[in-house]
């Protein structure tokens, strides 16, 4: 791939050669260059600067006139659902006439409905489904992101699942994280034999993805009705010795002591968090575990959001990522979740972007190679429409700012 240079460009944000999470006053900053330029050679940013030191006489053919516009990491979303068949709008109409999350799911609804959808669905139309979502993803600026199973609840469901998610990982430029996500709800079958399903997660399905290398992590559902802490830590421990990494649902409905665990656990990530109590937050601000934020799922089930200015002021390291998925955040907008994050969660917006990129990135131990602007990462950047300022980004939340994508030095255009 020729190399390119990014030429006049208004403000080159996101510079940074940190190796882990932004916490407190750090996050709140955001480094940058007014009338820069960026050059990129291959997959990987090999420099940039202001425009008045550039050496002219070593321009690169390649060139790309960001007069106006700002440029600043593509999104990294560490929080995915997107291989899922079909969607769950009945559902959205019965949360309108008052039903809730549980009494939803009780029905027959939830998770099990999405469950009972996949497992009739062939691996192929899963492929094509996912992957016209992820195309649109693309187009909204997120070139990083994680992808769970969690809607087989069968081993063959599962494996399908995951080998989904492999051949987007090999067929797109995106860069996918996969996570094993079996412990997601008890399946209707074993019902009366949780303890059943739990031994089919430890005994068949974790050592299935592990030999054929399908996850990089494993995540449980901790919560009341789904699965408990000592279940969890049993689920967890059995993924950790085949070489998954944990990241767990936690906190979402209750406070379950799932933040606790995941703390003891070493977890990269616990994810939701809408119900915080002090024991949780003292447990994750005193860890290197980070908090991921999903304020669309809070709205959409018209829940309290995460108290994310709690958890910055204590310290605690987040991150945001969209939770997409058909029944409780059926959107996959990083642009979306960066603005609610500042409109319902009282993030600065250089808070909110900075959980998005490179907080994100190191949600998905990516740090090294993506979600700031370094030399040598891989150039996953945004370019801006003609806007007045970062800030502005949140603030306006209801237009796409975005004209241009860069994803491993090739631009898509939105």
């Amino acid at each position: 791939m020729p190399s390119t240079i990014i030429l006049n460009i208004k403000e080159l944000a996101g510079i940074s050669d940190a190796t882990s999470p932004l916490r407190g006053a750090e996050l709140a900053r955001i480094n940058s260059i007014k009338n820069a330029y960026l050059v990129i050679e291959g997959e990987d940013i090999a420099g940039f600067g202001r425009m008045e030191d550039l050496d002219k006489s070593k321009i690169p053919s390649g060139q790309v006139n960001a007069h106006g516009k700002m440029v600043l990491p593509a999104w990294c979303d560490s929080h995915t659902h997107l291989v899922y068949a079909g969607s769950r709008e009945g559902e959205f109409v019965d949360k309108i006439r008052g039903l809730t999350y549980a009494e939803i799911a009780a029905k027959g609804g939830g998770i099990l409905n999405s469950a009972s959808k996949l497992n009739e669905t062939t691996e192929e139309q899963l492929f094509i489904e996912t992957y016209n979502r992820l195309k649109d993803v693309m187009r909204m600026g997120t070139a990083n992101i994680e992808i769970k199973s969690g809607y087989g609840l069968t081993l063959e469901g599962e494996l399908k699942m995951l080998r989904v998610i492999k051949k987007l990982k090999e067929r797109t430029r995106v860069t996918i994280r996969s996570t094993f996500l079996g412990a997601h709800a008890v399946p209707s079958l074993y019902s009366a034999n949780r303890e059943g399903y739990i031994s089919l997660i430890i005994e068949q399905m974790i050592p299935a993805v592990a030999k054929e290398k399908l996850a990089d992590y494993i995540d449980v559902f901790c919560e009341k009705g789904f699965f408990s802490v000592d279940e969890t830590e049993r689920i967890c421990k059995a993924g950790m010795a085949r070489g998954l990494k944990a990241k767990i649902h936690a906190n979402q409905l209750s406070a379950s002591g799932a933040v606790q665990s995941a703390v003891k656990l070493n977890a990269l990530s616990v994810d939701h968090l809408e119900v915080m109590n002090d024991d949780a937050i003292n447990a994750l601000c005193g860890s290197k575990t980070i908090g991921t934020l999903l304020p669309t799922a809070a709205m959409f089930l018209r829940m309290p959001y995460p108290p994310a200015r709690t958890l910055i002021d204590r310290g605690c390291a987040v991150a945001l990522a969209t939770d997409c998925n058909p029944g409780s955040s059926p959107g996959y907008n990083m642009n979306f979740v960066v603005s609610l994050a500042c409109i319902g969660m009282k993030m600065l917006p250089e808070e909110a972007i900075n959980a998005a990129t490179f907080n994100g990135a190191c949600a998905l131990e990516l740090q090294n190679q993506t979600g700031s602007i370094a030399r040598g990462k891989k150039a996953d950047l945004i370019i801006t429409k003609n806007i007045p300022s970062l800030a502005y980004l949140p603030y306006s939340f209801s237009s796409n700012h975005i004209e241009q994508v860069m994803i491993k030095g090739e631009l898509h255009y939105v």
